[in-house]
């Protein structure tokens, strides 16, 4: 059984792009990838993987995160095949599954029944057995890969993605496609699979563009997901969905196989219930780098300790344009983050909008660039998307370069900001979910244009390329989840999450969930 909203085949709409593949779209920046990836060493995160516990679980199978299946798989009383059953069974009697996911992978059963094999014969790899979606721009062998868009048609993927590929290798089995806006920067109203709905309020949304990804973790169809960034879209649904999400240092997860919405600001991250469920993943999608990170992980895993660490909170822009009970949940987690001792420390006023702006710049000239060939059949773009697009080609050769000289002095502007800090705490995003009726979020009572708003954290670290972690930090005034966003130096994801595991040890916000009746 499949899930369902396949594309309507007596739509010849269907058809209007049959022969466009979004793999084909030139991505600039790996001209000089070849020279990164040949210094890279040659490594294997599994041979530093840190034990894992074998214990049964203590609450239904599908709502267990990714640490916790792994301890139940090797305790024996769970088999990969048996949550596999149960999460697409959940998938196809939910709402929410027939919004958030749009097809299952096909080959997951039999991969399921390998990893059963594997853990009667001793022969488990560090994932074996975990299931997981994955945003459908990111291509997986076999499955079709539409990214949300008319013009794709049903194209099936060649071949997987690295990052798919590689948590296969690791023995995660990815079993479903999940929702996203088009090309991963429409609007919430997509024209091909519609509206991926907030699972704690149908009448709000998800956040773009990993929709599918957020509402499907919220809703327990999956323990882990794939999602990308590219101003706030991994952490935008984390914050409104209640979960957790990484967008991971530049380059530290390989794009190749994924559409490209920026190839200048684009991120490939893990979407989970936990920072250490997201610490157990991270290091098998990193690549030939994921040894060293597999390193830090296993440290912060065994010991996790966030003594003595030195936090900037921002003074102003993250926390301008921010609803007031976001902002106290925010300073409930750095009293916290305090009582763990951590010190405090304001960071220097940053004036972050010109560097913000020039982040939006940038997505929209590079959008255009890669989707102008098709404005001849705009009626099928989705509105949010054209509007970009256009916005994109009003901009002029100078414009663009000025931005990208830009994201050179935000870096350095917030290095210097961060010198002698360990990492940055801010607010998530301004306000809780935003309404779908006229897309707005409420701020303080006041409704404000989620164009205002949703990106407004998060872009300048797709800009940075800066890791940042989104985690539940409570809830608003209505009840839906808030968040918090934890920002490092580059290259420390790893610190990243051991803050986030921390903070999720003496807080349980992250095991909030939906209401069953409204999933």
């Amino acid at each position: 059984m499949t899930a369902a909203r396949p594309a309507p085949t007596d739509d010849p709409r269907s058809e209007a792009g049959i022969q466009f593949d979004p793999m084909t779209l030139a991505d600039p920046t790996r001209v000089d990838r070849v020279h990164r990836d040949v210094l890279a060493p040659k490594v294997d995160a599994a041979s530093v993987t840190p034990p894992l516990s074998s214990a049964p679980l203590n609450e239904p199978a599908v709502v267990a995160g990714v640490t916790e299946v792994l301890s139940a798989y090797a305790s024996g009383s769970l088999r990969p095949s048996d949550l596999l059953s149960q999460l697409k069974a959940r998938t196809n009697a939910t709402r929410t599954g027939g919004e958030a996911v749009l097809r299952f992978v096909p080959g997951a059963e039999e991969a399921a029944r390998e990893s059963d094999r594997r853990f009667v014969e001793g022969r488990a790899r560090p994932l074996e057995g975990i299931p997981f979606g994955v945003k459908d721009i990111i291509d997986v062998a076999g499955a079709v890969v539409t990214s949300g868009s008319h013009f794709t048609g049903d194209r099936v993927a060649p071949v997987d993605a690295p990052v798919v590929a590689a948590l296969r290798s690791a023995g995660a089995i990815p079993f479903a496609m999940t929702a996203t806006t088009e090309f991963a920067t429409g609007s919430p109203h997509n024209p091909r699979f519609g509206t991926v709905t907030n699972p704690y309020d149908r009448s709000r949304w998800t956040g773009g563009s990993s929709t599918g990804s957020g509402a499907a973790l919220a809703a327990r169809l999956m323990p882990l997901a794939l999602g990308t960034d590219t101003g706030g879209s991994i952490r935008v649904p984390s914050c409104w969905c209640g979960t957790t999400g990484l967008k991971p240092s530049r380059e530290l997860v390989s794009r190749q196989g994924v559409a490209p919405l920026s190839w200048t600001l684009d991120h490939i991250g893990p979407m989970a219930r936990s920072a250490e469920d997201i610490a157990r993943v991270l290091p098998f999608m990193a690549g030939d780098r994921g040894a060293h990170l597999a390193g830090e992980v296993a440290a912060l895993l065994q010991a996790g300790s966030v003594q003595g660490l030195r936090i900037g909170f921002p003074v102003n822009w993250f926390i301008e344009k921010v609803d007031q009970h976001v902002l106290a949940n925010w300073q409930a987690a750095l009293r916290q983050f305090e009582a763990l001792g951590c010190h405090l420390v304001p960071l220097p006023r940053i004036d972050v909008e010109p560097l913000h702006e020039a982040g939006w710049v940038i997505l929209q000239s590079e959008l255009a660039s890669l989707h102008a060939a098709r404005l001849d059949r705009a009626e099928l773009f989705d509105p949010g998307l054209l509007h970009r697009l256009k916005n994109g080609l009003g901009y002029s050769a100078r414009d663009y370069g000025e931005a990208l000289q830009r994201r050179s002095e935000a870096l350095q502007v917030f290095l210097t900001a961060m010198r002698d800090i360990d990492a940055v705490i801010t607010p998530g995003l301004g306000g809780e979910a935003g309404h779908l009726d006229d897309l707005t979020v409420d701020i303080d009572g006041e409704r404000q244009p989620f164009q205002t708003v949703i990106s407004r954290n998060t872009m300048i670290f797709d800009v940075t390329g800066l890791p940042a972690l989104m985690l539940p930090s409570g809830v608003g005034s209505t009840g839906l989840p808030t968040g918090i966003q934890i920002v490092g130096h580059p290259g420390a994801d790893a610190l990243c999450l051991t803050l986030g595991r921390a903070f999720q040890q003496v807080t349980d916000f992250n095991r909030m969930m939906p209401p069953e009746d409204a999933v």
